[in-house]
């Protein structure tokens, strides 16, 4: 039997820890997948990067999980890839990116309580 493969999250629609899809859940169900924050990440770092590339820098992940993982992001437009098949942040990545990193600091601050 093959293992079924999820569909990418979206507001409006049912996803983990949401029947509603409410915008904020999709997107913590996303963001939440193994390797998606990490290659985000990386992309942030260093721009533009090929399929070779982002496996070399996220080691360790397979490369049916990258390719499966560039697939929900691209679909929900935190990447596009460019004509040349290379991977690079989508136009609202940096916002998010800065959102992220701010719930980074507070995370370190919460730590230190």
């Amino acid at each position: 039997m093959a293992a079924r493969r999820s569909a990418t999250p979206r507001p409006g629609a049912r996803v983990r820890g949401s029947r509603t899809g409410r915008p904020i859940m999709a997107l913590l169900d996303l963001l939440g997948r193994r390797w998606a924050l990490r290659l985000l990440f990386e992309l942030h770092e260093a721009g533009p990067l090929g399929f070779t590339e982002l496996a070399a820098r996220a080691r360790g992940i397979s490369p049916s999980v990258l390719a499966q993982r560039l697939r929900e992001l691209v679909e929900a437009g935190l990447v596009v890839q460019g004509d040349d098949a290379r991977y690079a942040p989508g136009p609202d990545e940096r916002e998010l990116a800065r959102i992220l990193l701010d719930l980074g600091a507070w995370a370190d601050r919460w730590k230190a309580r």
